[in-house]
């Protein structure tokens, strides 16, 4: 009898890989951004799939492959959550509050950034042929 092809096992690591790989895609809308839990849904149906096909290669072995790939594809897709885990909940948390940022309302300081040509632009000259400059603050890390 010829055994059927474990195809959760296959799934679910294509699940979990792309719950890694996806944060940087998926933390640049809104919804995504101060929590990650679109990939955490991704890792959480990945991990349900190889638990799936683990109970299928060990439970009827000779009906289904995946006794050797899937503890393979699962012990790989816990390093990758773990890895996550590890850079998104401890890592980032560990950087120090910009304490120095202007707040809301507050008089900005004067600086001078290369523009887009690479020329020097300074804050006080942009001010003085206009009313106002809008200036945009990123978070310090991606």
């Amino acid at each position: 009898m010829k055994r059927k092809w474990n195809w959760a096992l296959w799934v679910g690591l294509v699940f979990a890989l792309a719950g890694l790989f996806s944060y940087q895609l998926l933390s640049q809308f809104p919804i995504t951004r101060d929590f990650p839990w679109a990939n955490l849904l991704l890792f959480a149906i990945g991990g349900i799939l190889l638990v799936l096909g683990l109970a299928r290669a060990f439970g009827n072995p000779r009906v289904y492959r995946g006794k050797i790939v899937g503890p393979i594809f699962t012990i790989s897709s816990l390093l990758a959550f773990s890895f996550f885990a590890y850079a998104l909940f401890y890592v980032v948390r560990q950087m120090p509050a910009s304490t120095g940022a202007p707040r809301v309302g507050q008089k900005a300081p004067n600086f001078t950034l290369p523009d887009q040509n690479g020329k020097s632009v300074a804050l006080a000259d942009l001010l003085s042929n206009s009313s106002g400059a809008l200036l945009i603050f990123y978070r310090g890390h991606w």
